[in-house]
C-alpha cells in the first residue's frame, strides 16, 4: 500500500493477457473509435484520446463533465467491457458489484493528465480500479484537497492500481509517459483502463 486506501499490483496481468487485452480494445476502438474530450470551460482539447466500454462512458465536453449510454460521436453505445477486464475488478476490487464504465485513455506524443478527482460517480464506495498497458508512467497522487503533499509511483505495462476507501475521492494524474519503455504497443505509448461503477446499487 503507497497510501491509506491505494493499492498497486504490479505485474498483476501477465504479458499474454496483455496482449489479449490490446486485441479486444481493438475491437472495441472499431465500435467506438478515440475521440479527444474537451475541457467544459475553456473549450480546450484533452492532451489525451479516450473512449469507453460498457454500459456507461465518461465524456467531457463545453457542457460539462458526465457520463452518458452512447458515443458523442456516433451515438451508437458503448461496446461490451470484455470478461477479461471484469475479472481483474473481481480480483482487486474488494465490492460486490460489477464496473459500469471502463474508460479508455490512450496517452501519445507527450500526452499527460492534470492532477484531479473522479467525483463524477454516485457511489464512492466502489474503488476506482486502473490497469496500465504500454509504455510506462509516472502517476502522481495526493490527498483529498488540491494543493497538498503529493508522492508518485511508476506505473508499468500489466500494472493495476486500486483507489477506494479513504483514498477514493484523491487527486491523481499522469505526470509523464516515459517512451520505448515497452514493446507491448506497435507504435508506442500507454494505454489506461479505469474501471468505475457509476449508480448505487439498487
Amino acid at each position: 500500500m503507497i497510501y491509506d486506501g491505494v493499492k498497486h499490483f504490479p505485474g498483476f496481468v501477465n504479458r499474454e493477457a496483455q496482449e489479449s487485452l490490446v486485441l479486444a480494445l481493438r475491437e472495441a476502438v472499431l465500435a467506438a473509435p478515440l475521440f479527444i474530450p474537451l475541457m467544459p470551460r475553456t473549450g480546450r482539447p484533452f492532451s489525451v484520446r479516450m473512449t469507453n466500454m460498457g454500459s456507461l462512458g465518461w465524456v467531457s465536453d463545453r457542457n460539462g463533465y458526465r457520463y452518458q449510454a452512447a458515443h458523442p460521436d456516433t451515438s451508437t453505445p458503448w461496446p461490451a467491457m470484455p470478461q477479461a477486464i471484469l475479472e481483474i475488478w473481481q480480483k482487486v476490487a474488494s465490492y460486490p458489484h460489477r464496473p459500469e464504465a471502463c474508460l479508455v485513455n490512450f496517452y501519445q506524443g507527450g500526452a499527460k493528465m492534470g492532477l484531479h478527482q473522479d467525483k463524477d460517480e454516485e457511489d464512492f464506495a466502489a474503488p476506482v480500479v486502473s490497469i496500465s498497458l504500454g509504455d510506462t508512467a509516472l502517476f502522481r497522487f495526493g490527498g483529498t484537497e488540491r494543493g497538498g503533499k503529493t508522492s508518485t509511483v511508476k506505473l508499468a505495462s500489466g500494472d493495476v492500481l486500486v483507489m477506494g476507501g479513504n483514498s477514493r475521492l484523491c487527486f491523481h494524474g499522469i505526470d509523464r509517459v516515459y517512451s520505448g519503455t515497452s514493446t507491448l504497443l506497435k507504435e508506442g505509448g500507454r494505454i489506461n483502463l479505469t474501471m468505475r461503477r457509476v449508480a448505487k446499487p439498487n
